[in-house]
This record gives structure tokens, C-alpha cells and sequence, in this order.
């Protein structure tokens, strides 16, 4: 067990969050088997996952809070990174068929802000990917780890939080019943298939929720006349 901790892209770097990123990439995909043409961006640390569809989208970005610092570039497609305020995001209404946030959530200075940008920036259609540590879940309290920094969830608070803030919740996922240790990690396979098949969701690592722009509901009063700046482009 190691105390060092470790940020976003030094973990994934590591064996460890290789293996990690592993188990969640196929949950993401579960969700979102394919996005063809669409315009996808990323916020948080979301590059070692946003190559899960690079290949077939119009358009993918991955967007790093300031807290964060600036991404790695997403596999094969250099110069799709940057930084930027999340409550202030730098692209014009309704350009975005699906937004991923991982490792966002936690680290967002004001969640509220935040999910209102992403409610703007999404187009009538569009849906949110949120994935983010469970409070319940040994990954919360894996410093060493990204997971173990920031605000955790449970699933039900994040699906509270994406409700009260015009979006409608569409399906709900977990990852990460592996415990986070490197030793645990090289049997990730066999821990996860035991997890979703004998353990409840509220004791897994991560949450995942979906959750689609929902246009019946009043849009957020001047949400559109934020700012909004580029801070470091990649």
C-alpha cells in the first residue's frame, strides 16, 4: 500500500490507473457504444477516455478546470486540450451532443455553476455522462488516488444534484468494486464481475449517471451571460 499521492495524470501513467482506467473505459462504453459525428467534449481529467471515441466524432475536447491544470492530449489527436474555468465555459450555446465529466464533479469549486454551463453548452438533444467517486466507496478515501480528493457523491445526491438542475436522469451505473490497490487491481476483471453481480451499486467506487437536457424544464436565468475565457490552450 502506498501513501504517496498521486495526481490525475501521473495515476493513470502508473499501473495501477492503467488497470483503473481499464475497468471504467468499459463501463463507459457500455453506456455510449458509439457516437458517430457527434461534437463530444470532456471535462475534468477525461483524455484516457475520451480515445473510447475520438476516432468516430466530429469533434472531441478534453477540458481541464484550472484547478487541474492542463490535460495530456488525447490519443491521435493533438492540440484537442485545454484549460479554462469550469463555470465559465469557453464555446457558444447549444455545440455539444454529449459531455463527459469525470473527475470534475468532485473538484468544481461550484457544482451549481458548473452543471448550468454544461446545460447551456449542450445542444436540445444532448446528454451528460457524470461520473464521479462514491462517498460510500473505498476509492473516496484512496488519496494516493484522483478519486480520493475533492467532494465524493453518493448516487442518489448526484442524481438529486443533475434533477435540480434541469437535467433528466436516463440510466445509472457503478465501476470500481476492486479495491484501490495495485495488488487488488491486477485481478480487476474478476473483483468487478463479482461486484455488479453480488453487491449493491451503493458500494462500488464510482458512480455513473446519464442524464439528458431536459427542455420542459424553465432554462437557468442568465446563464448565458457568464464569462468566459480560454486560460491555457493546448
Amino acid at each position: 500500500m502506498s501513501g504517496e499521492v498521486h495526481g490525475p495524470g501521473e495515476y493513470y501513467a502508473s499501473a495501477a490507473g492503467a488497470a483503473a482506467a481499464r475497468v471504467v473505459a468499459q463501463r463507459l462504453r457500455a453506456m455510449w457504444p458509439s457516437l458517430p459525428g457527434m461534437s463530444v467534449l470532456g471535462i475534468g481529467h477525461t483524455a484516457p477516455y475520451l480515445g473510447l471515441w475520438r476516432a468516430e466524432t466530429s469533434r472531441c475536447i478534453a477540458l481541464s478546470p484550472v484547478q487541474l491544470g492542463l490535460p495530456p492530449a488525447i490519443p491521435e489527436a493533438p492540440g484537442s486540450s485545454l484549460v479554462a474555468e469550469d463555470d465559465a465555459l469557453p464555446f457558444p450555446d447549444l455545440c455539444f451532443d454529449r459531455i463527459l465529466l469525470l473527475h470534475g464533479l468532485e473538484m468544481a469549486e461550484n457544482a451549481r455553476r458548473l452543471l448550468r454551463e454544461i446545460w447551456r453548452v449542450l445542444k436540445d438533444d444532448g446528454r451528460v455522462l457524470v461520473v464521479a467517486t462514491n462517498r460510500r466507496g473505498l476509492w473516496a478515501h484512496a488519496e494516493h488516488t484522483p478519486f480520493g480528493h475533492g467532494q465524493p457523491y453518493s448516487p442518489g445526491q448526484v442524481t438529486r444534484l443533475l434533477t435540480r438542475h434541469l437535467f433528466r436522469v436516463e440510466r445509472r451505473d457503478s465501476a470500481l468494486f476492486t479495491p484501490p490497490y495495485a495488488p487488488f487491481l491486477r485481478a480487476a476483471s474478476t473483483w468487478e464481475r463479482a461486484g455488479h453481480a453480488l453487491w449493491p451499486a451503493r458500494h462500488a467506487g464510482l458512480a455513473i449517471v446519464e442524464a439528458r437536457k431536459d427542455l420542459l424544464a424553465a432554462a437557468p436565468a442568465g446563464a448565458g451571460a457568464m464569462r468566459r475565457r480560454v486560460l491555457v490552450p493546448a
